[in-house]
């Protein structure tokens, strides 16, 4: 399988709710470095798994769209923990929308999948991968 991976950064805001949250049921920042990687058994006629000015381009656009927000406040997050994995997940499917659109070319119809890393610090990330 090959792939390629695409880096950008998020920051929000966003409180959690349950006790096994502890103190983070308070509102808090997070600071994520955003790794979504594109996956393909088989490189393209140009030798490449997809567009990497492209996928970077895609990425930075869903990414904007979240970052700098209190995602507390956003009506698609309304009662739902805005965990790193959840997170992951969201970004994921908008990416693999962005896919079945067009956006990362026609060729990147002929990915098998993609995986998103946030990394939360030096020590802890959480990720989420699916098929496309």
């Amino acid at each position: 399988m090959f792939t390629v991976t695409v880096r950008e950064h998020l920051m929000i805001a966003h409180s959690f709710h349950g006790e096994v949250f502890g103190p983070a049921q308070r509102l808090h920042g997070a600071t994520y470095l955003v790794d979504a990687t594109f996956q393909r058994a088989e490189l393209d006629a140009d030798n490449v798994v997809v567009d990497m000015a492209l996928a970077a381009t895609e990425l930075r656009g869903i990414v904007a769209a979240l970052s700098y927000r209190n995602l507390d406040e956003d009506p698609d997050f309304a009662g739902t923990n805005t965990t790193t994995e959840f997170l992951a997940k969201v970004i994921a499917d908008r990416l693999a929308d962005r896919i079945h659109e067009g956006a990362l070319g026609e060729g990147a119809r002929e990915l098998a999948g993609i995986a998103v890393k946030l990394h939360e610090s030096h020590i802890a990330w959480a990720s989420y991968r699916r098929a496309l």
